[in-house]
């Protein structure tokens, strides 16, 4: 297979990665460059926590 598919595994795998985060960090209130920090695993379980423990999906706090 050589080194040509391991780049291709690469390039999937990270496509996998950030294409969700793109997709859902603007919701949050955060910019959707940041989804390039899920290519990194510690950066996609700091993404992760943030995700989860933002209190509104608009990126306001609940406190109106």
């Amino acid at each position: 297979m050589g080194y040509g598919g391991g780049m291709l595994w690469f390039l999937i795998m990270g496509a996998l990665l950030v294409i969700p985060f793109w997709r859902l960090l603007p919701r949050w209130g955060i910019p959707a460059w940041v989804a390039f920090l899920a290519l990194v695993p510690i950066g996609a379980l700091i993404l992760l926590w943030i995700i989860a423990f933002k209190d509104d999906i608009t990126g306001r706090s609940g406190k109106a």
